[in-house]
């Protein structure tokens, strides 16, 4: 336990004065700090004053059919608040200069109530125009056709606009709720293990390629050493993304009224705490698997050349459990039978049963399950890439084969 205590510390050491680490850790938290007080200062400096209709953009409308132009100019100026709508006599021609040279943005060609061409310069790919319009001049058809009927302007008003109420109560979670920040913590997972996993690797192959391996692994147990290594980095990770994601929580928290107009960014920071914590625990127990997998592979190589090739199947084993998830996630199908195996196996379990805890129902019996298959993977996977670090300090020159380091482990 005393060689544990020591290697953890040195290990912890070398991640927190690592200017590299600090410098990202800094440079994150400030990015978030002024990415949630953007909408303050955007506001402080007069940003949300209301435009007078003069600097707004101009629609053009023009109307064959001089019975319906004043109500159409009417009904379009109160469709499109953020245009200046001018009613216009001008040929098709006319319009489309005054698009072209800048002094219309848009115009609406309307032929009937029924029909309407719309011109713009450079179509949007988010422009809803045309949508609002189709909604705008169905309405105005009901009506004249209701008034034409001979029911009066307010009886074919209140047929129109008669509200529909509507209730949803649901007994599960809200998967479009809970997308956001399920996303971004998958994600902070992926990034975190694949980083830090490097890292391991990385250091571990420094060691071999220095020779202090070889004297390291003579003071002190294989064990020791292994889980040492492993713990610091994640605690590292995990102080990395508390200073992150904490330091964006206390931004929002104080800019929360700037952002009340925004669900996205609000759900984000919505997160129940059970959530949370089912996250801290599959985070860590994925976290030490991987981390294992590549300390052991580090150990095997001779020289850092070799350590992206060596890592490149737990590298692709990790991202198509990532991918498997997302595309769940995207399909809103969480609970498919691929997903459902994919929450047992150690490999896969931390992102699918997280997602699966975020974004369905599980039961209790599942969610216990997948935790003990974890624990007991982490632990059993630690004394194996242990076994192999002892053995990788033996093992130089060219890249071991599988099969060389499983005779080696036999005789060790």
């Amino acid at each position: 336990m005393k060689q544990f205590g020591k290697i953890l510390k040195f290990e912890s050491k070398n991640y927190f004065t690592n200017k590299v680490f600090v410098g990202v850790t800094l440079f994150l938290v400030l990015a978030i700090a002024v990415v949630m007080f953007f909408p303050r200062v955007t506001k402080s400096t007069g940003s949300e004053e209301v435009a007078a209709p003069q600097d707004l953009p101009i629609m053009l409308v023009v109307s064959d059919t001089q019975a319906h132009a004043q109500s159409l100019e009417e009904s379009f100026s109160a469709a499109f608040p953020s245009y200046r709508v001018v009613l216009s006599q001008g040929s098709v021609e006319d319009v489309k200069e005054k698009i072209t040279s800048g002094e219309a943005e848009c115009a609406f060609v309307i032929e009937s109530l029924t029909a309407y061409t719309y011109y713009v310069n450079n179509l949007s790919m988010y422009d809803s125009n045309t949508h609002t319009a189709d909604t705008l001049l169905q309405k105005i058809y009901q009506m004249n056709a209701m008034l034409d009927s001979g029911m009066t302007a307010q009886e074919a008003e209140n047929a129109i606009s008669i509200p529909i109420e509507n209730k949803t109560e649901n007994l599960g979670k809200n998967q479009m709720q809970n997308f956001f920040y399920t996303y971004i913590m998958i994600f902070a997972l992926y990034m975190v293990i694949l980083l830090y996993g490097q890292m391991v690797a990385t250091n571990v192959a420094t060691e071999k390629s220095s020779r202090a391996m070889e004297l390291l692994i003579t003071s002190a147990k294989p064990v020791s050493m292994m889980f040492g290594k492993v713990i610091a980095s994640c605690i590292a990770g995990l102080i990395q993304l508390v200073a992150v994601f904490g330091s964006a929580l206390v931004c929002f928290n104080l800019n929360q009224e700037y952002w009340a107009e925004n669900p996205m960014v609000s759900s984000i920071f919505d997160m129940p705490v059970d959530l949370f914590l089912y996250m801290l625990v599959f985070f860590i127990l994925g976290f030490f698997i991987y981390a294992f997998m590549y300390g052991a592979i580090g150990s095997t190589a001779s020289k850092l050349e070799d350590i992206n090739t060596a890592v490149m199947p737990i590298t692709m084993l990790f991202v198509v459990a990532f991918l498997v998830v997302i595309f769940s996630m995207s399909a809103g199908e969480v609970d498919t039978l691929v997903m459902k195996v994919c929450s047992f196996i150690p490999f896969t379990s931390p992102m699918a049963m997280f997602t699966r805890l975020a974004m369905s129902t599980v039961p209790v019996y599942e969610v216990i399950l997948s935790i003990v298959i974890l624990i007991g993977s982490a632990v059993g996977i630690g004394i194996l890439a242990a076994k192999i670090y002892r053995v990788g300090v033996l093992l130089y020159g060219t890249r071991p084969k599988l099969s060389s380091i499983l005779k080696a482990l036999k005789k060790a």
